[in-house]
């Protein structure tokens, strides 16, 4: 992989690993639907006038119904489903438990996507990754009820994101611009949720770390990193950007402990490793490493193509 490949890398996986952090300083002061539509709001406001700028909403004249629907599957309802919980769970928990994304698309695969329907091993990872849920639920969340209600909302975040993610693969939305779907998204969703946030807006100014918090949501977390991420499709291949997904976790959970002083113990370790496992050997059980060393201008283009039409797993927004 090239320089620029692992820079871009490098900063996903840091950029899609902190907005559990952030969301949980956001909470401080705000309503947590305040919080996701200063989010989407804000990011809608950086990439609809690029989107324009790039004719990228051109060809969504005739799906931006399904599109709209797609943007309260994949953003509106998992972004408040998720700050929801984090007034109840840790942001290390959260992250852990939207890890587990790859094991309801696993799930749902077996009914509704032939294509993605999981045998042999994959059924393995499967199981490891129930397991690790399991674990988290049972030691670090315990009997605690309001732990409980925070983890099943997050867990339903990450269903969500299962659903839109085989969602985008189907050729009617594949087919169309990434940056023209993602910002008709954010837009669709700050629109939705105007009403809601409306009535729970502060009654005084949120102090400086939550403002700030704001915008790194909205600005680095969502619109520039759905940027940085097209880059790095666009310079390493769809199969290899999504090993970020991977390391995004850890990155959430090391801020949270560091940071925050959220607890680490052995079932958050046990239960990572587990969900971990299960993801990847769920999704393929294969982790791209020899298209990673390779750097011949010529191979890369040949695995570019390749996975340009292999690859399982589309994005969701973080």
């Amino acid at each position: 992989m090239t320089r620029k490949g692992w820079i871009l890398f490098v900063s996903m996986s840091v950029i899609w690993g902190i907005p559990y952090l952030f969301i949980k300083i956001a909470l401080q002061d705000l309503n947590p639907g305040v919080v996701v539509f200063a989010r989407v709001g804000i990011a809608a406001l950086v990439l609809i006038p690029i989107a324009i700028f790039q004719g990228a909403l051109q060809p969504l004249r005739k799906r931006w119904l399904m599109i709209a629907g797609l943007a309260c599957i994949q953003i509106v309802a998992p972004f408040l489903l998720i700050s929801f919980g984090e007034q109840h769970i840790t942001s290390s928990l959260t992250s852990l438990l939207i890890a587990t994304d790859p094991i309801f698309v696993a799930l749902l695969a077996l009914r509704f996507d032939p294509g993605e329907r999981v045998t042999g091993i994959r059924s393995l990872g499967l199981l490891i990754g129930i397991v690790g849920v399991a674990v988290l639920l049972g030691f670090d969340v315990g009997g605690d009820e309001q732990k409980l209600l925070g983890a099943a909302m997050v867990l339903l975040a990450a269903f969500g994101y299962a659903i839109g993610a085989l969602l985008v693969k189907r050729p009617t939305i594949a087919a169309l611009p990434r940056l023209g779907v993602v910002s008709f998204m954010c837009l669709t969703s700050t629109i939705v949720l105007l009403p809601f946030s409306a009535s729970h807006l502060p009654s005084k100014i949120p102090s400086m770390q939550v403002i700030i918090s704001l915008l790194v949501l909205g600005l680095i977390c969502t619109a520039i990193a759905y940027l940085v991420y097209f880059a790095l499709i666009a310079e390493v291949g769809p199969g290899r950007a999504t090993v970020i997904t991977y390391v995004n976790p850890a990155v959430s959970v090391f801020l949270g402990v560091m940071l925050l002083g959220e607890p680490l113990n052995a079932s958050i370790i046990i239960g990572f490793l587990l969900i971990l496992l299960g993801s990847w050997l769920s999704t393929s059980g294969i982790i791209p490493l020899k298209s990673v060393i390779r750097t011949g201008h010529k191979q890369q283009q040949d695995i570019d193509t390749e996975v340009s039409f292999t690859d399982p797993s589309p994005q969701k927004l973080k």
